[in-house]
């Protein structure tokens, strides 16, 4: 029997330094669910982390519509900071949008933002960029590409 994508498909593991590399991290989560149970930081060891259904973009280019287990953690944690994530519904579904860098007064540190739809947000003070993804579990197909609802001038919204 041949071997399907979901037998030869490679584990992505990205390490994630700088700005430029959380970009590209970023665009590999991009549209990843995260069930908000699946969200820990842990201040003892500086670790913020979390467990996700990844969109499999680069499947995704070669005509596959696939999801996979996916861990991201971040290390040098100094506080986390949210905004509509509420701990007490853990199974809640938020979709990742974004993960991005803004440098602080003090660098190599800053804000790392994790942008989720609806407009949850949650903030990691760090000491400097380092982030790791990797796909930690199974990888399965799924019936639509992810898509958002993009508001444009002529549908008579005003911006903000």
């Amino acid at each position: 029997m041949a071997a399907t994508s979901f037998d030869t498909a490679p584990a992505l593991r990205l390490h994630a330094l700088d700005s430029e590399d959380l970009a590209l991290l970023s665009a590999h989560v991009q549209d990843a669910l995260v069930r908000v149970g699946d969200i820990a930081y842990v201040p003892a060891k500086r670790r913020f982390a979390l467990v996700g259904s990844r969109f499999d973009w680069a499947a995704e280019m070669e005509g596959r519509l696939e999801r996979c287990r996916s861990g991201l953690h971040f290390e040098g944690v100094q506080s986390v900071r949210c905004q509509r994530v509420s701990r007490d519904q853990p199974d809640v579904i938020l979709d990742l949008l974004a993960v991005t860098f803004e440098p602080g007064p003090e660098a190599p540190g800053g804000t790392i933002r994790l942008t989720f739809a609806g407009g949850a947000v949650i903030c990691l003070d760090v000491e400097c960029v380092e982030a790791q993804l990797c796909d930690i579990g199974p990888r399965w197909k799924t019936a639509a590409r992810p898509a958002h609802n993009i508001s444009s001038p002529e549908d008579g919204l005003s911006p903000g």
